[in-house]
């Protein structure tokens, strides 16, 4: 059996609005109206936030808070290392998209020689850096932190020395080389991308399964597709961001794109992934209940992470 381990990271300071550090405690509430017991089962691990950061001066247009957000991504680095040495499963239930790079680079920090994968299931490639963000907000920049690309070839801005200097510290976070292939990154439902960020997944041939494809194939024929792109990574990581679901049922979420999967899809795709005995950490972001008055992307979300687990659990 997987020895799972719950880790909560509550930073919302890269994400374009505010209320994402709320999110974990949202799926606490919606697990309460669902009379489960997921939360007693697991003894989470509280990963400090910068969010205080919120309060200062951002100096930063093309990296907004960046230097929190280096801080946070050492910390998620420090405890997702940790655990990949102790043999333990995360389930991260994290904030703003941004911490995901830390978590990568944490499962490559505990086991450098095997190669990592990633399926990175969302409305966005979050593929950018400070030289091509047109928001400047990082939760749109964690696979190019990992990937340590820049993308200067599709420049649209000169971040400031300092953002610079920031942006090269965090590509270094636990080792200075890339922690992941391009090649090893598989997206689902990716829909709402820049032109940087068409290009640089057209020029490394990213492949993306569109939420048409989805429906077209099956869920079971889109797991098997994924991971056999990922045959030579030795692990794999997921990262459900819940905005990879349609608009019409995530309002609680920062950036909604419509033509999104459905719950059903969500829950059915992720814990038909997770049951690959490759799969060595799941994470699930971006729950934002301050613009959602009826909790009900809490809620769902809560289904998603509740059913996940229960596929891993049921499968080792």
């Amino acid at each position: 059996m997987r020895n799972i381990k719950l880790v909560e990271v509550r930073s919302e300071l890269a994400a374009g609005t505010r209320g994402a550090s709320l999110g974990i405690d949202a799926l606490k509430v919606a697990s309460l109206g669902k009379k489960s017991d997921f939360f007693t089962r697991f003894d989470p691990i509280n990963v400090p936030d910068a969010n205080n950061y919120l309060w200062k001066n951002n100096p930063y247009p093309h990296a907004k808070y960046i230097d929190g957000v280096h801080e946070v991504l050492g910390n998620v680095h420090d405890t997702i290392k940790t655990l990949r040495l102790e043999k333990k499963f995360p389930i991260v239930l994290a904030g703003d998209h941004s911490t995901a790079a830390g978590t990568i680079m944490g499962i490559k920090a505990a086991n450098p020689e095997k190669r990592l994968g990633v399926i990175w299931i969302d409305a966005h490639a979050d593929i950018h850096s400070p030289y091509t963000s047109p928001s400047g907000n990082m939760h749109g920049m964690p696979l190019g932190m990992c990937l340590q690309e820049d993308n200067l070839e599709n420049k649209q801005h000169d971040p400031s020395a300092e953002e610079i200097e920031y942006w090269e510290k965090i590509k270094k976070i636990g080792g200075d080389f890339p922690k992941i292939k391009a090649e090893d990154i598989v997206y689902i439902a990716v829909r709402d991308t820049e032109e940087p960020e068409n290009k640089l997944i057209s020029k490394h041939g990213i492949r993306n399964f569109t939420t048409k494809e989805v429906r077209e194939k099956g869920i079971t024929k889109i797991s098997e597709e994924a991971l056999s792109i990922l045959e030579d990574c030795e692990q794999v990581y997921i990262s459900f961001d819940v905005d990879s679901m349609d608009s019409s049922i995530s309002a609680g979420t920062g950036t909604p794109v419509p033509d999104g999967l459905t719950v059903e899809e969500a829950l059915k795709l992720n814990m038909e992934l997770i049951k690959d005995k490759r799969v060595c950490c799941w994470e699930i972001v971006e729950v934002n209940p301050t613009l959602d008055s009826e909790n009900l992307m809490a809620q769902n979300a809560f289904e998603v992470l509740e059913s996940t687990t229960k596929s891993l659990v049921s499968n080792f």
